[in-house]
């Protein structure tokens, strides 16, 4: 008996059908391909190699080019700004790995005109053990002997900031660079001429400083 003619047509359309299935198929991943790149596309910014303290000067070594998929929150610098970057100082403690935006550094020095740089050497217990760096504001407390009756009094203190940090002596004693006010300079002089002060870390405003 012949084989009726509508099913010999469904046979010979079945090939073409899912050639065409396969073809929709190909094009919706290439199509997902294709939105996948273009979502995911990547871009070269700047991260932190390594640990930096507020204060401290940033140099090719703090820093590595990352690279990540491009978000409209995010605003890290390019790896283009890399030479403008180097020689800014750090208005905050950066971390290694975080990503580094324009907050995060200032071109201001770390000490300002007028001001007077006084040296200190200071022993290991009249500083804190955070690592002082250019750029960090510091309050000197003068500490001189309760016996004539000044412990009972509000201590006198002085606000300065960081200039210079030398390697520590072999007794443990550092002298340390401070700027302070033109005024205060010769004060803070017979301070540290009497041994009677102590170093310690200033408030930390909210944006750094």
């Amino acid at each position: 008996m012949p084989t009726p003619p509508r099913r010999l047509g469904a046979r010979r359309r079945r090939p073409a059908v899912l050639a065409m299935a396969a073809a929709l198929i190909a094009a919706g991943g290439l199509g997902g391909a294709v939105l996948y790149n273009s979502s995911g596309q990547r871009i070269a910014v700047l991260a932190l190699a390594r640990d930096v303290p507020m204060g401290q000067v940033i140099s090719s070594d703090d820093l590595v080019v990352a690279h990540i998929a491009g978000d409209p929150a995010l605003h890290p610098l390019d790896a283009q700004d890399l030479r403008g970057t180097i020689g800014l100082r750090a208005t905050t403690d950066l971390k290694r790995g975080a990503l580094l935006v324009r907050s995060d550094l200032t071109s201001d020095p770390a000490t300002q005109p007028g001001q007077q740089i006084v040296g200190i050497s200071a022993k290991r217990s009249q500083l804190p053990a955070t690592r002082l760096q250019p750029g960090l504001q510091i309050l000197i407390v003068h500490t001189p002997d309760s016996g004539n009756g000044t412990a009972t009094r509000t201590p006198e203190t002085m606000t300065a900031v960081v200039a210079a940090v030398g390697k520590p002596d072999t007794d443990g004693s550092t002298v340390i660079d401070v700027a302070v006010g033109p005024a205060d300079g010769p004060q803070l002089a017979l301070w540290v001429a009497g041994g009677k002060f102590q170093v310690i870390l200033a408030p930390r405003t909210a944006g750094g400083s």
